[in-house]
């Protein structure tokens, strides 16, 4: 999707600078709606039928950038109702985070069989055939499908030779893989809260850029222009993100140009969660404390868990995540300070929020918002002069950022603690993989292994608020992880000793 869908990706990254440069200037929040304007000149339209239809969706979405909801077109308030209830220069939430932009939604058919014109009416005719419930009729034209005796099963598309039948789904509901999307009232898709887990799948698969999640970019903004200290923790994945050409130190010095006061790897709260994991494992798996232990990385995959799979959620790790420990060593530089996570993952927006996470983790945005925030600032991260190398995390905390990587590093430092131990290691990655993983688990098919859920196909490098296509950021982060000078995160010597797990427990 990020190399195909590119206008949408425009579509977006035009809100988040419009946003971030009315922040960054001071102006009056209202003048999102002028905005709309500058966004979308003239009087034709880009991208939709007409101008009118593609302004009110820009509106909408730069709503939601503000961290508003999206109305649907029975609402005709003014574009700035709301907005000055959201200028403020902390976190403002309102549910739900993911939501259709109603007016953008072209109401495609949930689930649908037809013939395509590429029927060559053969004699054959497989298709009446196999289907069990003689909704095909044979014609000297072609077949047809009465649509009210199909039951959607596709064994006529699977039987026709010449590939003339199509079973259409709606891209968004095929794609969450927890079902959380259905119809509403007028055939637009709906996104059940209760069942939805983050995970940004739908957001990417839109071909009408119709769903989106809410930003923190403009109270952000408004905290950076504060007195407070404000720290910046990226995630591993965020190498390769802005340019083959752009440095991860260019990208550190870009965002410190943003009024950030520091910027550090989250690679670094990565080490303390293998080190924390490792523990948990040898500790509870080979004695049967526990059948099996799961990774706590991805809170998409733990909160499928918790909604899905109660009865085993208890088995997920209790250690930290590494955005987590990362917020938490800031705050322990500096009680004072605020903490802003910048990563792939829009689900960090809802942990960010959890009783235990809200007094660490001040802020979350992704690298599309961070990217939208250097548009408005007019800042080219390639252009940056840099010397100091970063050098936070281990190799195994940088790989975090790739399918398996969580696992990997966990194994391996169990390794280190207990070289006789074996470590069986089962991953998923994919919301629809990790269902199908917390199943076999909780039917007991995974017990003496750990196993990684992950939401995003790739990892987190594949996660919905990514620039670039999964592949291209994994080599980057591949080659990044080589270059780290600590090989295991116990060598890293900015985790205070008192912060790390005692190993010698283990000694035998």
């Amino acid at each position: 999707m990020k190399e195909s869908y590119i206008d949408i990706l425009n579509i977006r990254r035009m809100a988040f600078e419009a946003v971030a440069k009315i922040a960054y200037e001071n102006r009056p929040i209202t003048d999102i709606a002028l905005e709309v304007y500058n966004i979308l000149p003239g009087e034709e339209a880009r991208y939709r039928e007409n101008i009118f239809r593609e302004r009110a969706v820009m509106g909408e979405r730069l709503r939601m950038c503000i961290g508003l909801d999206a109305r649907s077109a029975a609402n005709t308030d003014a574009v700035t109702e709301g907005l000055t209830e959201m200028d403020y220069d902390r976190r403002i939430y309102n549910p739900p985070l993911v939501s259709v932009i109603k007016i953008a939604c072209e109401a495609c058919p949930e689930n649908k069989v037809t013939v395509t014109d590429q029927c060559h009416a053969c004699i054959g005719h497989p298709c009446v055939n196999v289907c069990p419930k003689n909704a095909i009729t044979y014609y000297a034209t072609g077949a047809v499908i009465d649509q009210d005796k199909c039951i959607k099963c596709g064994k006529c598309v699977s039987a026709c030779p010449y590939h003339a039948i199509n079973h259409q789904k709606r891209p968004c509901a095929q794609s969450c893989g927890v079902n959380a999307i259905v119809s509403d009232e007028l055939g637009r898709a709906k996104i059940l809260e209760d069942k939805c887990v983050a995970c940004g799948r739908c957001i990417i698969t839109c071909p009408f850029g119709a769903i989106s999640d809410k930003s923190e970019i403009y109270q952000l903004i408004k905290s950076l222009q504060s007195n407070k200290k404000v720290y910046a923790i990226i995630a591993p994945s965020f190498v390769g993100q802005f340019g083959t050409n752009v440095s991860p130190e260019q990208i550190r010095e870009a965002i410190k140009l943003l009024g950030f006061d520091d910027v550090i790897e989250v690679g670094l709260g990565a080490d303390l969660t293998t080190m924390n994991e490792a523990h948990e494992f040898i500790d509870h798996v080979p004695s049967g404390k526990l059948p099996f232990m799961g990774t706590s990385c991805c809170f998409s995959w733990k909160s499928m868990v918790r909604k899905n799979f109660p009865e085993i959620n208890d088995k997920i790790s209790e250690s930290s995540t590494p955005m987590i420990y990362s917020g938490k060593q800031m705050k322990k530089r500096d009680p004072d300070c605020e903490v802003v996570f910048i990563g792939p993952c829009i689900s960090k927006k809802l942990e960010a929020l959890e009783e235990d996470v809200a007094e660490v983790i001040d802020f979350v945005i992704t690298y599309e918002e961070l990217l939208g925030m250097l548009l408005a600032k007019g800042i080219e991260p390639s252009e940056i002069e840099v010397k100091e190398k970063m050098m936070d995390a281990s190799e195994t905390g940088r790989f975090y950022a790739v399918s398996g990587g969580v696992a990997e590093a966990v194994k391996r430092r169990i390794g280190e603690i207990d070289p006789d131990l074996p470590v069986e290691v089962e991953k998923a990655e994919g919301l629809d993989n990790c269902v199908k993983l917390a199943r076999m688990a909780k039917l007991g098919k995974m017990d003496g292994k750990l196993i990684e859920g992950m939401a995003c196909f790739g990892g987190c490098v594949g996660g919905p608020g990514t620039v670039v296509d999964e592949r291209r950021s994994g080599k980057a982060v591949k080659t990044f992880s080589s270059q780290s000078i600590y090989k295991s995160p116990a060598e890293n010597e900015h985790i205070p000793l008192e912060d790390r797990p005692d190993d010698t427990i283990f000694n035998k």
